[in-house]
């Protein structure tokens, strides 16, 4: 995309730079990004190698399984990229990332996300150049680009006018602290099943009453840390 564009700015940084912008080149936000409503920018890591093989990695120190990310190749790719805004390593050790990090982000209005492979990346580099380690979840993936995606995701989808309506968002999960009460829709009955009187009632304060009852129940057996501390 050219440079003028406005809005977020997300920068890449991949061994894999054919992985994006991937699912989200579609719907939504793929729409917001071919509208530049958002920019995405890939760099390949191995462009900064020095050697003909275009070596990212090489053996743990002290031995061990696995190759570790140098910290002299990726940080020449941190330098070159010329990324803005709070710099991510996609980590299993990391923070966990919450719906709160994704506004933070969209309200830094841009973020550089590097993505680890093998067995990590060198400490050096995480301390010298200010990575922010980040995780999605108590699991492990094959590389940081699906984590990325997902972190990319949850910021795009907060841009103004990239979900068409503003309301849509407000009670969805995490919006408040609390999960998102069930959803229904038409047929009004399903296989001996009816949608719950009180959401065709036309009653709209019995219906924010009830769904604030729902959000709180589906809240407190799912996730009582969250139950803890949402806001009563």
């Amino acid at each position: 995309m050219s440079e003028d564009v406005a809005g977020f700015r997300a920068t890449v940084l991949t061994l894999y730079p054919e992985m994006f912008p991937g699912p989200l080149g579609l719907a939504l936000s793929g729409r917001a990004l071919r509208e530049g409503r958002w920019r995405l920018d890939c760099v390949d890591i191995r462009d900064f190698a020095t050697d003909k093989h275009r070596s990212v990695d090489d053996t743990p120190a002290g031995g061990g399984p696995g190759m570790v990310m140098r910290a002299d190749v990726l940080a020449r790719a941190i330098d070159g990229a010329g990324g803005a805004g709070p710099r991510l390593l996609m980590s299993p050790r990391g923070k966990p990332f919450t719906q709160a990090d994704a506004r933070a982000l969209l309200e830094a209005g841009a973020v550089t996300i590097v993505c680890g492979r093998f067995e990590g990346v060198d400490e050096r580099v995480i301390e010298a150049r200010g990575l922010t380690e980040v995780s999605i979840g108590d699991f492990i993936l094959s590389g940081g680009e699906i984590a990325a995606l997902t972190v990319l995701d949850a910021v795009v989808r907060l841009l103004p006018g990239v979900m068409g309506n503003a309301a849509s968002g407000e009670e969805e999960s995490f919006a408040d602290g609390l999960l998102e009460h069930p959803q229904y829709t038409r047929p009004a009955e399903w296989e001996g099943r009816t949608i719950p009187a009180v959401l065709t009632s036309g009653d709209h304060a019995k219906v924010a009453s009830w769904r604030r009852g729902e959000r709180e129940r589906i809240t407190a057996e799912r996730r009582p840390d969250l139950a803890k501390r949402a806001p009563r």
